[in-house]
């Protein structure tokens, strides 16, 4: 009942679809029913870019895309400090490291996001609670405080002056859901300046969190349960809150609409297992099932939309045999859905074996083992 009057409501608040988005009504997923299984062929419904990281003496890393834009490529090492910029022809451009205690600098790089049109890198340090902007070249240019009271923080692109921001608090001592505590946020705020344009209010009955406690003795073990909670495609964003059942299509005038509802309710369940969207497709919209437990898979789950079905998915890499892909690294970026990098050792040794075919199998006999990994960038069909 309390989740009928919830739909209710945000739907009288519904500015309607937006355009180019077919009204199809709101689907439904029952999280605790075993479907039937799909294969894909990715490069069916996706078209794929491969990108060779120019390796040298000064451009070594890991190839952990932060950002990708329309001519830029963004990539980090793991934990240390270090942003690489490429072309997307992975051509080494410039090497940034900032990294420091200084009030120009950051203290550990969390996120990274390109603006392009700007010229600009923002870099959210998570210990400093700041967001750090330079220009390409690494310079200095402004900073702000980012709203943070000591849980998860995401920031987002939205607009060309604004990002979408939430964040996730957690309470490590108490794992019962407590009453009318706001246990995930979502702001819109400004790129200037970090201020808070619009709170987006989030309807729930009890708190949620992604926080999986064990305790061992006076040890408290605290892991946790990776969600992604804001996505994009072509113009809309949708907003997955921990503590409801609906995914919401935040629409551009401020406005929410039911997109995807799971059950049973997630109120109900003693083990939480949360439904969240990762890419959404002409004809399909993935999603993936987490169970709240610790190293608990995750089960993936596509809509088609031509067949009005639900299905247990994989998608094959044409030009890989036996690549599965996983869609849990995804780009917030209306060309771009996901991302993944292959090791130089592993493509080498898959050539050796027959795996490969075009464009990957071409990069793969030029590289060494000691190379950057490959970028492959997943792109909507247009």
């Amino acid at each position: 009942m309390a989740l009928a009057i919830i739909l209710f409501i945000i739907s009288g608040c519904s500015g309607g679809k937006k355009d180019g988005v077919k009204d199809e009504g709101i689907i439904t997923v029952d999280v605790t029913k075993t479907y039937p299984k799909k294969d894909l062929v990715l490069q069916d419904f996706m078209d794929v870019e491969y990108i060779a990281l120019e390796t040298n003496d000064e451009f070594l890393n890991t190839g952990d895309v932060m950002d990708v834009g329309k001519e830029l490529v963004l990539v980090t090492n793991y934990r240390n400090g270090d942003i690489f910029l490429y072309n997307r022809s992975g051509k080494a451009l410039r090497k940034i490291n900032r990294e420091g205690q200084g009030s120009e600098e950051y203290t550990r790089l969390s996120e990274v996001i390109l603006d392009e049109e700007k010229s600009e890198l923002f870099v959210y340090s998570r210990s400093s609670k700041k967001n750090i902007v330079y220009d390409l070249s690494g310079n200095f240019k402004r900073s702000f405080d980012i709203n943070d009271n000591g849980g998860i923080i995401n920031i987002y692109k939205y607009e060309k002056e604004n990002f979408i921001h939430n964040e996730v608090i957690f309470n490590l001592y108490n794992d019962n859901a407590q009453e009318e505590k706001n246990a995930e946020s979502f702001y819109i705020i400004s790129k200037q300046d970090g201020s808070v344009v619009k709170e987006i209010k989030i309807p729930f009955i009890k708190e949620k969190s992604p926080a999986i406690i064990k305790r061992d003795g006076e040890m408290i073990i605290v892991s946790f349960l990776n969600i992604t909670s804001i996505i994009s495609n072509n113009g809309n964003t949708y907003i997955t809150p921990i503590s409801s059942d609906t995914v919401f299509r935040y629409l551009p005038d401020h406005n929410m609409e039911p997109f995807i509802v799971r059950t049973p309710s997630i109120q109900s369940m003693e083990t939480e297992v949360y439904l969240f969207p990762t890419i959404l497709t002409d004809q399909y919209y993935f999603m993936e099932s987490a169970r709240k437990e610790k190293d608990s898979p995750r089960i993936n789950l596509l809509y088609d939309r031509k067949e009005k079905a639900i299905y247990e998915y994989t998608v094959n890499n044409s030009d890989y045999t036996d690549r599965i892909e996983s869609f849990s690294e995804t780009v917030i970026n209306d060309e771009i859905a996901m991302y993944a990098k292959f090791e130089a050792f592993e493509l080498i040794e898959a050539n050796e074996q027959g795996k490969l075919k075009g464009k990957l199998k071409e990069i793969a006999e030029g590289l060494d083992e000691d190379d950057n990994p490959v970028i492959m960038l997943a792109k909507y069909k247009r």
